[in-house]
């Protein structure tokens, strides 16, 4: 499979939906990557499906480094964009700086950004440097603060319009796509339908141009919450526990090692 750029991207517009898929280190990477998916998303959700905290808030830059390195290694076919987390772009300068760590060091081919008004002028500054920018409005994990918790976004015509609007605002920026997360479909129809550039929806309903997921979530391992828009493919929770107390089982009754998992002298 030939390495999939920003222009795929694009081009998917309207003509074929686009797979989404978070990794975080390489192993995991490695097996989504090899399924042919389009975009391999190293997530800030990394702080709360691995690093065990209870948001996104406490992931850092050196965190989103580590993670993109080891997903660099393994991705050969995908997109790789990589989270910017809480803090690394408040303001113009940080914001270039840290998109140029994390795709100079870090090995990502675009960085995402949460928020519209707020970061016109740090998507419009990286943008400029040449590092292609996915964008996300909706619910912001990383402002849950300000909105109170993990709580679907732009019920009220209000809202809507703002989110409507600030996508449009995005879009002029350069964002290359846009994450719309936890909305109403009718929305995000809404603004899929207005944008010339992909849409991505995670809780967004089925008119976006792609979805993105969580690999924890897909695959039935342990995660902190279970959100209604999430659907399990497999429950693998339960076979890894299965695996781990039959070998603790057979360790503790001597079947395991046996003489042919061992070396003569």
């Amino acid at each position: 499979m030939n390495k999939i750029g920003v222009k795929n991207i694009l081009a998917r517009k309207g003509k074929q939906k686009i797979t989404v898929l978070t990794a975080y280190d390489f192993p995991t990477a490695k097996l989504v990557d090899e399924t042919g998916m389009d975009i391999v998303l190293v997530g800030d959700s990394v702080g709360m499906v691995c690093l065990g905290y209870e948001s996104t808030l406490p992931v850092t830059m050196d965190d989103m480094l580590h993670h993109t390195r080891a997903v660099k290694r393994a991705v050969k076919h995908a997109l790789l964009v990589t989270d910017m987390p809480f803090g690394s772009y408040r303001n113009v300068g940080s914001a270039v700086k840290n998109a140029k760590a994390l795709t100079h060091e870090g090995g990502a081919d675009a960085v995402k950004l949460e928020g519209g008004q707020g970061v016109l002028s740090e998507v419009k500054a990286i943008v400029r440097t040449g590092i292609p920018v996915m964008g996300h409005l909706g619910m912001l994990p990383q402002s849950i603060r300000e909105l109170g918790g993990y709580k679907v976004q732009g019920k009220t015509k209000e809202e809507a319009d703002r989110i409507f609007d600030e996508a449009m605002e995005l879009e002029r920026a350069g964002v290359f796509s846009l994450v719309l997360e936890c909305v109403p479909m009718s929305l995000a129809k809404r603004v899929t339908k207005r944008l010339k550039i992909p849409t991505i929806g995670i809780g967004a309903g089925a008119d976006t141009d792609g979805q993105v997921l969580v690999f924890h979530d897909v695959l039935g391992l342990e995660s902190p919450v279970s959100p209604r828009f999430v659907r399990r493919y497999a429950d693998l929770s339960q076979v890894i526990r299965k695996a781990l107390s039959q070998y603790r089982n057979d360790v503790l009754k001597g079947k395991f090692p046996t003489a042919k998992e061992s070396f003569s002298g």
